[in-house]
C-alpha cells in the first residue's frame, strides 16, 4: 500500500476513507506522533461475561440438548405448584 499522507484538522480529526465510515477502531500512541489504528469490535462491560470459556461451554451444553430434546407443551398449573413448593 503507497504511504498518503494525510493533514489532521483543526478539530483533531483525519479521514481514513469512506471505506472505514462509522466503523470502530482502537488507536495506540506507539511513541509521541506515531499511532497504530486498528478496526476493532468493542464488548460492553456488562456483557462480557458471555465472552468467557466457562460461558461458551455452558451455552455448548445447552445448545447439544436442546438438539437432543424436542419441545413440549408447559404444565403452567404444575409448574405453579413447583415452584411453591420451592423445587
Amino acid at each position: 500500500m503507497p504511504i498518503e499522507v494525510k493533514t489532521i484538522g483543526t478539530s483533531g480529526q483525519i479521514s481514513l476513507g469512506k471505506q472505514y465510515a462509522g466503523r470502530t477502531v482502537t488507536v495506540d500512541e506507539i511513541e509521541t506522533g506515531v499511532w497504530m489504528v486498528k478496526t476493532a469490535q468493542v464488548i460492553p462491560d456488562s456483557e462480557m461475561w458471555m465472552h468467557t470459556p466457562e460461558m461458551r461451554a455452558s451455552l455448548d451444553r445447552a445448545l447439544e440438548w436442546a438438539e437432543k430434546n424436542k419441545p413440549s407443551e408447559s404444565d403452567l398449573v404444575a409448574l405453579g405448584k413447583q415452584i411453591r413448593k420451592g423445587k
